[in-house]
């Protein structure tokens, strides 16, 4: 028997679900036990822990190895298995030409030993390499199958961290964190950034489940999850059938935080809000959107004239007189019995919100039945395409006009509460005073000044136009 005094021994596995690296331990210590019965000599000990060879990632103790054989510094191979060196034959015949440029020919499992210098060494590594890919790929294929399987029943994947909102079950509500998603999307419905939403679970002392701070994207992720208005997705995050689970948010809810977030004509570089009635005053003479210009230092709203504004030009006023109002009024507003009238008023909105959820789910479904038709040959392609944009046109119409209706989720636990509220108005960003004015409050017309120079507010001026 050759002596051998530079070997290498390789050791790896491919999950090591409590990363304890016992799998490769055991690896090693064969290894080492078949290096010492031989006589030879162990120069390194590589080792890739929860690293797949399929995947095609880049394991860092196998790519040292092959540089270590490359340069001359290794003389043999010692694997527990040659599945551990390679499950995909690209990679057992970029390692034979390493060996073979290097002059090493043995490589030795505990299963047997492999000349690569020989045409019937290498045939016989080039077939378990083969197998050990298809087996990696068969491995693949009923694993995706089951976690379909499961989807499709509407169970949870048990895998990783339990969800933001649901204990370790992944199926009990979490009643604290529950809330939180209800109130942040009733926030974002009722317009609210997501900016001034992360800013609020932050300075709320709200944590991830990982205990980290939230981001911006982590928080819409949050809110467009089918999971969260209970619907089992998979994969490419679309819904696949009601879950187990029951959900936090309505269905109709979800499905406007979609259309809401997911609009291309969203803006999402907006800068830091200044006017809290942004968009809410109308020219009173004219009828057009009033738009926020300071002059000096001094803040107003506008009626401003030209191509790209369409308005007369001819009114203008002051923004804090008029911005105390209003707050004042939205918070009075919160008290009175027309606020009462009108919520008990607008029951048919939920009618159609429901309505037109189950419309968008439907077509979800016909969706999938065409695609079925389509592989079993009972459409063609060019009728494919055309049912399918008709679907597709008509579910996103619906989800535009879920996207339009009245929300009142902004002002939940504040009907009645109007005087609590102002106690803390100055403590709330400004995205946050608007969504609750506008919840409340669908514009505000400015009429002329009945006083001409009058330095304070005149407030027949001014017409709020109430949506609630």
């Amino acid at each position: 028997m050759l002596q051998r005094t530079a070997v290498a021994i390789y050791a790896r596995i491919s999950q090591d679900r409590d990363g304890e690296g016992l799998g490769v331990k055991r690896q090693v210590d064969d290894c080492r036990a078949e290096a010492e019965r031989r006589g030879w000599t162990v120069a390194d000990i590589y080792v890739d822990d929860d690293v797949s060879a399929y995947s095609g990632k880049i394991r860092p103790a196998y790519a040292r190895m092959l540089t270590d054989l490359a340069d001359g510094l290794r003389d043999a191979v010692i694997v527990w298995h040659l599945d551990r060196l390679h499950r995909r034959p690209i990679e057992l015949e970029q390692f034979v030409a390493t060996c073979t440029r290097a002059g090493v020919s043995d490589v030795v499992t505990l299963h047997g030993n492999f000349d690569l210098g020989s045409g019937d060494g290498l045939l016989v590594a080039r077939l378990l390499s083969a197998v050990a890919a298809n087996e990696s790929d068969a491995k693949r294929r009923r694993g995706r199958r089951k976690m379909q399987e499961i989807a499709e029943a509407g169970k949870p994947h048990m895998g990783g961290p339990r969800p933001f909102g649901f204990e370790a079950d992944k199926v009990t509500h979490r009643a604290d964190e529950a809330q939180v998603i209800r109130d942040l999307a009733a926030r974002a419905l009722a317009g609210e950034s997501l900016t001034s939403l992360t800013t609020w679970l932050d300075e709320s002392g709200i944590r991830t489940v990982t205990g980290k701070a939230w981001r911006t994207p982590t928080v819409r992720q949050l809110l467009l999850n089918p999971r969260m208005y209970g619907m089992r997705s998979h994969r490419d995050g679309e819904s696949l059938a009601p879950a187990v689970w029951q959900p936090i948010i309505t269905e109709a809810d979800g499905e406007r935080l979609r259309a809401l977030l997911t609009d291309p004509a969203r803006r999402t570089n907006r800068s830091a809000r200044r006017y809290v009635l942004s968009g809410l005053c109308r020219c009173g003479l004219c009828g057009a959107v009033m738009y926020s210009v300071p002059r000096h230092e001094h803040r107003r709203y506008l009626c401003r004239s030209g191509t790209d504004f369409g308005g007369c030009g001819r009114m203008a006023i002051y923004a804090d007189k008029l911005e105390r109002f209003i707050v004042d009024a939205v918070l009075l507003r919160l008290d009175s019995p027309a606020m009462e009238r009108a919520l008990s008023g607008s029951d048919h909105d939920d009618g159609e919100n429901a309505r037109l959820a189950a419309e968008i789910r439907a077509d979800g479904e016909r969706l999938d039945e065409l695609t079925l038709m389509y592989a079993d040959g009972e459409i063609d392609r060019a009728g494919l395409r055309k049912a399918r944009e008709r679907i597709e046109n008509r579910r996103a119409s619906n989800r535009r006009t879920l996207a339009r209706l009245n929300n009142h989720g902004a002002i939940d636990g504040l009907v009645g509460n109007g005087e609590q509220l102002r106690q803390r108005w100055a403590d709330l960003n400004l995205t946050r005073q608007a969504a609750i004015i506008k919840a409340v409050l669908d514009h505000v017309v400015i009429h002329p000044a009945s006083k001409p120079g009058c330095r304070g507010l005149d407030i027949d001026r001014v017409e709020p136009v109430w949506r609630l």
